[in-house]
């Protein structure tokens, strides 16, 4: 599929400013007056800057309102929900944490359950898409969460569960990529399958079905080459979760080599969500003699 800029950083930003905000809920680090003021301003900013970013993938950016109100059959609609509740909930958490001094426990935990399950839901909309196989497992949402609760904990000096979670993310980005590889072939997609014409024997097309380019061959249908694939899953496994690792473990690391490791894994997180949807097969592209 056509990996836009903007759903790119979207994925990337807000999932780095929930996980912030699962950690600050649940008082990791415990911070109050103006060092939690800094820490929630980046957490905030992120998570609303990346929801911001969607917005303009939208073919009509000031209907966006209208998400909320399928909440009850989309994933999206669900996480918009679950996005103002999550940020609500941790405002009311900073303030008192700012301005009172003082933590209110139970409304942190709260806030960063909320914040989990905003990208267990951004996940889920990706995840529950058939059409496109590569997407529809159950690694999609185990890839969103530890990802995110990785760079949260980086973003929030935790170095021993940085380093755990960052290992975590990067097993299951390991097979992500690897279950991937196999779920178009797996899903028994062909030509046949989707024109419905199984029944009549062996299906090829005859000629393309439009002379020129539209919506679904922009969004759709995408490929990249496979040797560039390989080399961009190595700098986003380098980049994303092996240097931060190193970086934030190497004896008397400080604020320097911890900016490193936070600063790579963004730019490695970009590599691997920019793959995500590059590598994405759209069944359609079968219609359109294509499997990208």
């Amino acid at each position: 599929m056509h990996p836009a800029p903007s759903v790119i950083a979207f994925t990337t930003l807000s999932g780095l400013g929930f996980g912030l905000l699962v950690f600050l809920g649940l008082g990791q680090p415990t911070v109050t007056g103006w060092t939690a003021f800094w820490f929630f301003l980046i957490a905030h900013t992120l998570a609303v800057g990346g929801l911001l970013a969607s917005t303009f993938h939208l073919g009509r950016p000031e209907r966006a309102l209208k998400a909320f109100t399928q909440w009850q059959t989309s994933w999206l609609s669900r996480e918009a929900w679950a996005a103002v509740a999550a940020l609500v909930t941790m405002g009311l958490y900073a303030a008192a944490a700012v301005f009172l001094g003082t933590r209110i426990a139970p409304l942190g935990l709260i806030g960063a359950a909320l914040s989990l399950g905003t990208v267990f839901t951004t996940a889920m909309i990706y995840a529950q898409l058939k059409t496109v196989p590569r997407w529809n497992q159950v690694l999609t949402p185990l890839h969103f969460l530890s990802a995110s609760l990785g760079g949260g904990a980086l973003l929030a000096g935790q170095i021993t569960p940085a380093a755990v979670l960052l290992l975590v993310a990067g097993m299951i980005q390991l097979g992500h990529w690897r279950v991937g590889d196999a779920r178009f072939s797996e899903a028994g997609h062909t030509l046949a399958s989707a024109t419905g014409l199984g029944q009549a024997g062996r299906i090829r097309a005859f000629e393309p079905p439009h002379t020129g380019p539209n919506y679904l061959l922009r969004e759709m249908v995408y490929t990249v080459a496979r040797k560039h694939a390989s080399k961009l899953r190595v700098i986003a496994a380098l980049l994303g979760y092996a240097l931060p690792i190193v970086l934030i473990l190497t004896p008397g690391a400080g604020h320097f080599l911890g900016g490193l490791a936070v600063l790579g894994h963004i730019l490695g997180m970009l590599t691997s969500r920019w793959l995500f949807f590059a590598e994405a097969e759209h069944v359609v592209g079968l219609y359109y003699g294509a499997r990208g």
